[in-house]
């Protein structure tokens, strides 16, 4: 892979990896939001909240693409 694909790549990755994570924060405003409307509705809770995980799990993913990992 040339240099110049591999910075497009890079690019492609932090523009996904700043949509997930402003996705993660909107359920995250969704879930409190739900929360504090006095009667949540569990089920709807629970989907947010595994929604919300599976976004952290793919945040991460991208991260470590992006971070190499350094032995020290």
């Amino acid at each position: 892979m040339n240099m110049s694909s591999r910075m497009e790549t890079q690019d492609v990755l932090r523009v996904k990896l700043q949509v997930l994570r402003a996705q993660h924060r909107d359920l995250d405003d969704a879930i409190h939001a739900l929360q504090e409307s006095g009667r949540p509705d569990a089920l709807q809770m629970q989907r947010m909240k595994r929604q919300k995980l599976s976004l952290k799990d793919r945040i991460a993913q991208i991260e470590d693409k992006l971070l190499p990992d350094i032995i020290a």
